[in-house]
């Protein structure tokens, strides 16, 4: 895929910041499970909280193309810190951008760019993680605002977020055509961000659980027209998987480097584990994964870029990414023997970060799902 002068100046950057900044923070950000002041002032000054905010606003304004070249990138280091960035500039922004009205863009986007202000997505309730149709969070319109009630689970950067992005049932009579979407500060009287949640991996991009009881929401706030908060969420959700499945595909190829100069390195019977026919195998193996997944993520970036849906190509994009990652992590913590069993390597930390790309942002079934459905409306 080629890149622009600037998008690839931008990704050299970003490369050192990777290497000089948040790799020597890796450690203590798992043993804390927070992210350093220090090291989030530094990701505002290079710009990091505004990549697919346009620059009137104060960001950069990466297109899909650009968006998913930075995520590969931040795949190569701690995951906590790649998904705290990833879900602020993708879906807890894309929908202000996309269907913000100008006053709603001058007041949020600004503060978003410059990280000043965080933001989050508030999609997934206790009986709604999957289908977004079983929504329960209901916005009545009283005069000039609209009265949130509901609660949502599992919210990516709550703990620290100034914007939610909130979906909530608006005309339960319509069914997916009844759910708008809200902008809603987290200042609002009748909002509360639950604790921080306890999770098997990425440590140091907290969540949580948020709960809405007459909170009261400027009318002005809601994105869009009425009903149109299922038809965003599908667009957010299609880009979103599509430049995750780019960062599993960074994730493989650290994975990748790390198992190449371990097995260059480490001898086992008077050999470098390089000459045993077996651990060449499963690194081809590992190869041929990353590749076909860096193929489809192509794909499907040149399929939206051309305006089409690309719903189907996302799927297959972030299935084969996901689930592939999850086989390279195993494959490199089988080469690394005991070594990727332990901390230090930091193997075992990027097994454990894998299995949540397979739950969220839809899960690998639904995936199937949807390539599956679309086969058969073909036929």
């Amino acid at each position: 895929m080629q890149l622009t002068s600037e998008v690839q100046s931008l990704r050299d950057e970003v490369r050192r910041f990777i290497l000089n900044e948040v790799e020597t923070r890796t450690r203590w950000i798992e043993e804390h499970d927070e992210m350093p002041a220090e090291l989030l002032a530094r990701a505002r000054d290079i710009g990091l909280f505004g990549l697919t905010i346009p620059d009137q606003y104060g960001g950069i304004g990466l297109d899909l193309a650009g968006k998913c070249a930075i995520e590969e990138e931040m795949g190569r280091t701690h995951y906590g810190f790649a998904a705290l960035i990833g879900n602020h500039t993708g879906i807890s922004t894309t929908g202000i951008v996309a269907l913000g009205s100008e006053r709603l863009k001058q007041k949020y986007l600004p503060r978003m760019a410059s990280g000043e202000w965080v933001g989050c997505f508030a999609l997934t309730e206790p009986h709604a993680g999957s289908d977004p149709a079983a929504l329960r969070t209901s916005a009545v319109r009283n005069g000039d605002r609209w009265i949130l009630n509901g609660e949502k689970i599992f919210i990516t950067n709550a703990p620290i977020a100034q914007v939610f992005t909130v979906m909530a049932v608006t005309d339960k009579s319509k069914g997916i055509k009844g759910i708008s979407a809200f902008v809603v500060e987290r200042g609002y009287k009748g909002i509360a961000v639950g604790k921080s949640e306890l999770k098997m991996g990425m440590r140091g991009c907290s969540s949580s659980p948020v709960a809405f009881e007459d909170c009261e929401v400027p009318a002005e706030n809601l994105l869009g027209s009425e009903g149109m908060g299922y038809v965003q969420a599908l667009k957010t959700l299609t880009q979103g998987r599509v430049t995750l499945a780019a960062r599993c595909v960074g994730m493989m190829d650290k994975l990748i480097e790390q198992s190449v100069c371990h097995m260059k390195m480490r001898t086992q019977g008077g050999h470098a584990l390089a000459a045993y026919q077996g651990l060449q195998w499963m690194l081809a193996d590992m190869a041929v994964r990353r590749d076909a997944a860096r193929l489809l993520v192509e794909r499907a970036i040149d399929t939206l870029m051309r305006g089409e849906r690309g719903t189907s190509e996302a799927a297959m994009a972030k299935l084969h990414a996901t689930e592939s990652l999850a086989q390279v992590a195993d494959a490199a913590l089988q080469i690394h023997g005991g070594m990727g069993y332990m901390r230090e390597t930091g193997i075992e930390g990027v097994y454990r970060d894998a299995r949540v790309t397979r739950i969220y942002e839809g899960t690998s079934e639904i995936q199937r799902n949807i390539i599956a459905a679309q086969l058969l409306k073909e036929r």
